[in-house]
């Protein structure tokens, strides 16, 4: 019988992280955890209830008090806050501009990290995020470091946008992917970097299958 291990899939905003690791779950039959849709979930309660994003101690108790859930359907992996499917809402413009101010502090990553582990601690699992292999999952039997140009990143984020009816600009998406980079990897809680025992994997001139395929191959060999 195959082993149920764990997956770390990590990298900076536009990689192609989600998109990849929803594919590789499904074809190994694991659950698909998207970290990032925790941090926007609270993100996205933060500005409905006018909670200012840099007062962590107030977040903090608003955290405490949030039911976050997700749930996987045919669509893709719902997100629902407090029982409200906010799936949509979370992927928002300005959820997705202010979600590195609120991933920085320290005592939201606590929480969230601790969630983290227990929805992994049972294996056959793929996670991906910006400190997975790193901080909640260090002993995932297989860990990815996935990323791509700014430029590759910002044309698939604006595709992206236009399938969601999301008005973007190339140019201005390069700005906030290059800013947001910066944040994630010089943040003090878990800074984005690749795991000393991560494979990297640059997907800018990868199609999502091909991308997929590959770390299929790699998981293969640890299910062994």
């Amino acid at each position: 019988m195959a082993k149920k291990i764990q997956i770390a899939i990590d990298g900076p905003a536009g990689a192609g992280k989600s998109t990849i690791a929803k594919i590789v779950a499904e074809n190994l039959g694991f659950t698909y955890i998207d970290t990032g849709a925790m941090y926007r979930a609270v993100t996205y309660k933060a500005i409905e209830t006018g909670i200012q994003l840099e007062d962590a101690v107030t977040l903090e108790e608003m955290l405490r008090e949030t039911e976050i859930k997700l749930q996987p359907s045919n669509e893709g992996q719902l997100v629902f806050v407090d029982g409200n499917d906010v799936s949509a809402a979370i992927r928002s413009n300005e959820v997705t501009a202010h979600v590195s101010q609120v991933a920085a502090h320290a005592n939201i990553r606590e929480i969230l990290v601790g969630m983290q582990k227990q929805l992994a601690a049972a294996g056959g699992v793929v996670m991906d995020g910006r400190d997975i292999g790193t901080h909640v999952l260090p002993a995932a039997e297989l860990k990815i470091f996935m990323s791509a140009s700014v430029e590759e990143r910002a044309r698939r984020r604006h595709l992206d946008n236009e399938k969601r009816g999301i008005s973007s600009s190339i140019e201005k998406l390069k700005e906030e992917i290059a800013l947001r980079d910066k944040m994630d990897s010089e943040r003090e809680a878990s800074p984005l970097i690749q795991a000393k025992d991560a494979i990297f994997l640059d997907t800018t001139s990868l199609t999502i299958d091909e991308a997929a395929t590959a770390i299929l191959s790699l998981a293969k060999e640890k299910m062994v």
